[in-house]
């Protein structure tokens, strides 16, 4: 009997749409656009955490940074503090290597002087955007995202001798030999040429920028041929036994500030940090991205309450003889309080499947046009479809309890 009633009143709100098509639309549309709102911006930045812990995983979890700035955007810029630091050197990573007891390897990068623009040439073909890093010999042993797929990598020595050689990333590889072995090819970086000794594996992209169109040289090559900015300098640790991260950067900490002559009583003038540090930036950033969307998704779904509500008030004072009748034959104030809930739940979840529909759409559109790796998740689709819900027993429980209160004799004699 129960379910026959839920049925007939289920059929009634849907005929209630149906008659006032235009009306119902507006209604759903703060509620549509609030919960595809939810789904379309959290399908992204699901996508992007995912992209981002692959990449942390991949490049391994005991690894210890230590760089001139702080991790992170700085506001308004760095602060001068940051800028009147003495700049990180190569014999800072050699003292580290010889004098940290728990440090099993560490490996130095450096980027060239990314506004010079420098091209990177083979023949007729050329790559405008390559970045070009100045490695040492150790980066396969501390991040093993750098081990060569072909070839082999920079050694001891061609960092001491500052030979001309180079490793290629392998969309560069793919855009200088499309059809051919690259290894011992003779390359321009710039006015200089290099030998290709090895390709790196593919990485992909993160965050839309591509990690293959790269070339490794020596270190010490690119501070001699090119033109670079020492305050970029990243030295990148790894200790010999898992699990000592804290101890391994005591151990830094005390070499660099001696090294660096800082006072007892005086901060790091360096900055160290894990890829926990990194992490926690990451989260940040993602939870201001997820403020903006309960503000603007919210501001979608009041609106859209507001309208249900209205639409509510408008069907029971245009069905008050109809509620009446339904009273003078046995129906009880239960039973009309749940028929409008019911509608108002009708009318809420209706926009909140549509908003999932098209939020789906948009996960899908943003997945196939740009690189950002989108990704719907069920609890997104879940959360969707309960606020959608939600929102409607909120603002469907006042015009329900006003046409339940309705005194039937009042309502009878209603025109």
């Amino acid at each position: 009997m129960k379910w026959t009633l839920f049925k007939e009143i289920t059929q009634m709100a849907f005929d209630s749409i149906k008659t006032h098509k235009l009306r119902s639309f507006l209604t759903l549309l703060g509620i549509l656009i609030g919960v595809m709102t939810v789904i379309g911006m959290v399908s992204i930045i699901q996508g992007l955490n995912r992209s981002f812990m692959a990449e942390l995983e991949s490049v391994g979890s005991d690894v210890i940074i230590v760089s001139k700035q702080e991790p992170g955007v700085q506001i308004g810029g760095e602060s001068e503090e940051i800028r009147q630091r003495k700049d990180l050197t190569l014999d800072d990573a050699t003292a580290i290597e010889e004098e940290c007891p728990l440090v099993k390897a560490v490996a130095v990068d450096l980027v060239a002087n990314v506004f010079e623009n420098i091209p990177v040439k083979y023949q007729d073909k050329k790559s405008q955007n390559s970045v070009i890093i100045g490695l040492n010999e150790k980066f396969p042993q501390v991040l093993s995202v750098y081990l060569p797929r072909e070839g082999r990598f920079i050694t001891s020595v061609d960092v001491l001798h500052r030979t001309k050689v180079c490793v290629l990333g392998a969309e560069l590889k793919e855009i200088l030999f499309p059809h051919t072995s690259a290894l011992g090819k003779e390359i321009r970086i710039g006015a200089e040429k290099f030998r290709v000794i090895g390709v790196l594996e593919k990485r992909g992209e993160m965050f839309g920028q591509s990690r293959d169109n790269i070339v490794g040289i020596p270190i010490t090559t690119l501070m001699k041929y090119f033109p670079y900015d020492l305050s970029g300098l990243e030295i990148i640790i790894t200790p010999h036994k898992h699990g000592y991260i804290p101890e391994t950067m005591d151990q830094i900490i005390t070499v660099l500030r001696k090294r660096r002559k800082v006072a007892f009583d005086k901060p790091n003038d360096f900055s160290i940090y894990t890829q926990d540090t990194l992490l926690d930036l990451y989260n940040q950033l993602t939870g201001a991205a997820y403020l903006v969307m309960i503000a603007i998704s919210s501001i979608g779904l009041l609106v859209g309450g507001i309208g249900v509500m209205n639409i509510m008030l408008v069907a029971v004072k245009e069905r008050t003889r109809e509620i009446g009748i339904r009273k003078a034959i046995g129906a009880r104030a239960g039973d009309i309080l749940r028929q409008f809930l019911i509608e108002a739940v009708f009318l809420t979840g209706t926009g909140g499947t549509i908003g999932v529909i098209l939020g789906f759409l948009i996960a899908f559109l943003v997945r196939a046009a740009t690189p950002l790796p989108a990704s719907v998740t069920a609890w997104s689709v879940a959360l969707g479809l309960g606020v959608s819900i939600s929102v409607g027993l909120f603002f469907g429980i006042f015009p329900a309890q006003k046409a339940a209160r309705t005194d039937p004799i009042v309502s009878l004699r209603y025109e």
